[in-house]
């Protein structure tokens, strides 16, 4: 490697050289904010006679013994596209202005300088090789006469209309003195000696500039011939790339993609910020054809990505529709899982209806636990194995049974707990897309006439007892009756209901709502309909009876909807540990033993890995406990009679908590001081027997 500080305006001037953009390389995406900072240092460097020198950074770059078809060097752009495109907008700005005010000197030297390969064919005159997309644009700015549009989006043109209006007559002249000035660290790499991916790490070490994705894309083409890289990019990783987007944002999910592949490969869920040392580990160096093979399963299972993150792109309507709704609940978690499951529909291992099963058995998982509000992260690990539970021949059954065993924060809500969760849950101030995908699937359960919520504003979740009701509806109701309603039942299903005309409703008596027909417009409960809206058609008023009454039948509704599997399982006796956290409740439970960081506790009963955990903790931490409530909770003390203790159990040689707690408090405590200390996925437990569980 050789480092020299080299002039900017001297580098671009080299002759018969031309600079390439290779392929792994991100596109150019400076914005005008940082095209506003250059410029306006290269008006300070221009005006300012004490200034000899602006630094701007470095630019690496290797030979690679290749030359153009016309016989000129091309280096090949490893670090520093950015800066130098930007650079060369910029005397493409001076090209054009010395053009219009018929400075052919000017014109010349700077054409002939900075921009082109005079004596090059026509095909390989450009200095500047940028990658494919922005080629068409570099050449229209350099060629096209003024007032003639570039066709389509390219930040090289919007960039280049902004250098054109801010270079003039008045100031092109200290613009060119400002560059004159720019420096850089000039790094040339010899490939036989150096390694340009892990001097190319070393210079993005902070991780701010280049995404997980575009560190994955230089790592894998960086290191490879000229040849292979065009092969390797056109073939797979430009396959990749435009599959994972989201097509509505115009967002790269590449990262995102990437991140689900090695969670559905390790079995690990990487954190976003090591996606490409993950992939690093799991990927080393190797030949083209073993590289090929790893990027054919990704060339693979992307296509199946891209319709899960852009449902629109499935043609099948019956599979779309479940598509949306997944996409809709953000259900991105069980990515791993169902890119496979997509594999195996498109390769016919599954029919089309027990494809659609699988993602109306997602729905039913992830929606029940939301509404029973149970933990989300608990997701992450049951969608990362779900896949290896797979039978073929038994496709869907395994699949339920995988969900259903679960028990604990992993469960699987039983219609026991749905029907209590919708008694109370407040559902209104949820986010509104999932509460727009509430009350449009129940609208639409078994309806032959589809009513659209999602995006329509004709039609939104109203309050029938409203939210600032007038005073007709307490003497109606009551004082004790209306306080409670409000207080308790307000936000709950069976008060909610869908309509038309929330405005024109409004705050108005129930009798009002029902009957409302403004200018023969049947804006009331008894015209609609819904289904929501059935129940009230025959109502004489609405209070505590009606909408417990109301909720009952939503809630039959709502178990039709997001049904749980209807198979009885018997739950074997097996070798698997389950963090505590996701343990079922240990009342008359016995334990076969536990395991604390990553050793094994010979413990049968919870008193016993009660203690031990505590002993544990305290010896590792003891002013955690009187820093924290965890102390308090514990009963820690140094004198168990005068503290009161019924059960003093020893810590050490002077402390003692208390012991005579059942197994939940047990529980409870110490999931409470795992927390608190930080070692949530430290403490797994085996229970040593089964149990029998059904849907109910």
């Amino acid at each position: 490697m050789k480092a020299n500080e080299t002039k900017v305006d001297k580098f671009l001037a080299t002759n018969e050289t031309a600079f390439a953009i290779p392929v792994y390389q991100r596109n150019y995406d400076w914005t005008l904010t940082q095209c506003g900072q250059l410029l306006r240092d290269i008006f300070e460097a221009g005006s300012n006679e004490r200034v000899n020198a602006h630094f701007i950074g470095s630019i690496v770059y290797v030979h690679d013994d290749v030359y153009t078809a016309s016989g000129m060097t091309e280096l090949t752009i490893i670090d520093g596209q950015q800066r130098l495109t930007t650079i060369t907008l910029i005397y493409i700005a001076l090209y054009r202005l010395a053009r219009q005010l018929e400075n052919k000197q000017l014109e010349n030297r700077i054409h002939k300088t900075y921009l082109i390969n005079e004596f090059a064919s026509e095909e390989e005159k450009l200095k500047l090789k940028p990658t494919d997309n922005n080629k068409q644009a570099l050449k229209h700015i350099l060629n096209a006469e003024d007032g003639v549009e570039f066709k389509g989006y390219s930040r090289i043109i919007e960039n280049f209309n902004f250098f054109k209006s801010g270079i003039s007559k008045d100031n092109y002249e200290i613009v060119q003195k400002g560059l004159a000035k720019l420096i850089f660290v000039d790094i040339a790499l010899d490939r036989q000696k150096d390694n340009p991916q892990r001097i190319f790490e070393s210079l993005n070490s902070t991780g701010l500039e280049l995404s997980q994705a575009d560190l994955i894309r230089n790592y894998i083409l960086m290191g490879l011939s000229r040849r292979d890289q065009e092969d390797i990019y056109r073939n797979y990783w430009e396959v990749i790339e435009s599959n994972a987007k989201d097509e509505t944002l115009n967002k790269s999910r590449v990262s995102d993609f990437i991140r689900d592949y090695l969670t559905l490969i390790n079995k690990e869920i990487p954190n976003k910020g090591d996606v490409y040392i993950k992939f690093k580990a799991q990927y080393p160096t190797t030949t083209i054809d073993e590289l090929k093979k790893e990027l054919s399963s990704l060339k693979s299972l992307v296509r199946f990505y891209n319709k899960l993150i852009n449902p629109k792109n499935e043609p099948d309507e019956a599979v779309r529709i479940h598509l949306e709704y997944i996409n809709r609940l953000e259900i991105n978690v069980a990515f791993p899982f169902l890119m496979k499951v997509y594999e195996d529909f498109s390769n016919g291992k599954i029919s089309k209806q027990t494809f659609i099963d699988v993602l109306s058995l997602v729905q039913s998982f992830t929606w029940r636990r939301f509404m029973v509000s149970l933990p989300t992260n608990a997701l992450n690990k049951i969608f990362m194995n779900l896949y290896d539970k797979v039978e073929i021949d038994n496709y869907l059954y395994s699949i339920q049974k995988s969900l259903l065993i679960r028990t604990g924060v992993q469960r699987f809500p039983r219609n026991a707990e749905i029907i209590n969760a919708l008694k109370e849950k407040d559902v209104y101030t949820i986010k509104p897309k999932n509460r727009t995908y509430l009350f449009e699937r129940l609208e639409n359960f078994q309806n032959n006439e589809v009513v659209v919520i999602d995006g329509n504003v004709d039609i939104t979740v109203e309050h029938i007892f409203p939210q600032n009701p007038d005073h007709s509806w307490k003497t109606v109701l009551g004082t004790e009756e209306y306080n409670f309603i409000k207080e308790n039942y307000l936000n709950i299903v069976g008060n909610l209901t869908l309509s038309g005309n929330n405005g024109r409703l409004g705050n108005k008596s129930f009798l009002d709502k029902r009957e409302m027909n403004v200018d023969d417009k049947e804006q009331g409960y008894k015209y609609s309909r819904l289904w929501l809206n059935r129940s009230l058609k025959e109502k004489e008023k609405w209070g505590r009876e009606e909408i417990e009454h109301r909720t009952e039948l939503i809630a039959e509704r709502f178990l039709k909807v997001w049904e749980i599997p209807d198979i009885q399982i018997e739950l074997e006796a097996t070798n698997d540990e389950v963090n505590i956290f996701d343990a079922d409740a240990p009342k008359h439970r016995k334990l076969e033993y536990a395991i604390f960081f990553d050793q094994k506790l010979a413990v049968t009963q919870v008193a016993k890995l009660y203690i031990e955990v505590f002993k544990q903790l305290f010896e590792l931490q003891p002013e955690t406990f009187f820093a924290s409530e965890i102390g308090t909770r514990i009963s820690l003390s140094t004198n168990p009679k005068e503290a009161g203790l019924r059960q003093a159990v020893a810590l050490n040689g002077t402390y003692f908590m208390e012991a005579n707690i059942d197994n939940m408090a047990k529980f409870d405590r110490i999931k409470q001081a795992l927390t608190i200390f930080g070692f949530e996925d430290e403490l797994f437990i085996k229970y040593a027997n089964g149990e029998i569980v059904n849907g109910n």
